[in-house]
């Protein structure tokens, strides 16, 4: 998700929830995203994984942004789409971790525990490395479209 506020182009982005990340800020941060279940349209699972890493339904004109590899190997499919979120009102699904590891006790995670509005150039410096291209992605995409104002 993206918009344009007065200041330029800001793209919303999510801090991943569990004891590995909580400590972590710069390079840790990710557009939302998930699985694709098997048959599963690409652009329904990332209507759906936003949905369900934020509580927040989104719509509107979705524009595809490509795919990349992340670090890990895992493909992302990721397309961009105008709209307006409050970061403070997300809620999102969780995840069950052995925690602390080798305890045998069992914890529950939010998937994703905080969100929030960037302009470009700090989304460079919050979101994981692998993912940055999709940000230049964006900044082509909405200079192309609505005229500049996107630059990375």
């Amino acid at each position: 998700m993206y918009r344009r506020v007065p200041e330029g182009l800001q793209a919303f982005l999510v801090h991943p929830g569990g004891p590995f990340w909580q400590r972590k800020d710069l390079g840790a941060w990710s557009i939302p995203k998930g699985e694709v279940e098997p048959g599963e349209d690409e652009l329904a699972a990332a209507i759906r994984e936003f949905a369900e890493e934020t509580g927040i339904s989104v719509t509107g004109e979705f524009s595809p942004l490509g795919d990349l590899r992340q670090a890990g190997g895992k493909r992302v499919v990721a397309w961009a789409v105008r709209g307006d979120a409050d970061p403070a009102a997300i809620r999102s699904s969780t995840f069950e971790l052995e925690w602390p590891p080798r305890s045998g006790r069992r914890e529950r995670f939010p998937e994703v525990d905080r969100a929030a509005w960037f302009d470009l150039a700090t989304a460079r410096l919050k979101i994981l490395k692998s993912q940055q291209p999709f940000l230049d992605r964006l900044a082509a995409l909405t200079a192309a479209r609505e005229g500049g104002g996107g630059s990375v």
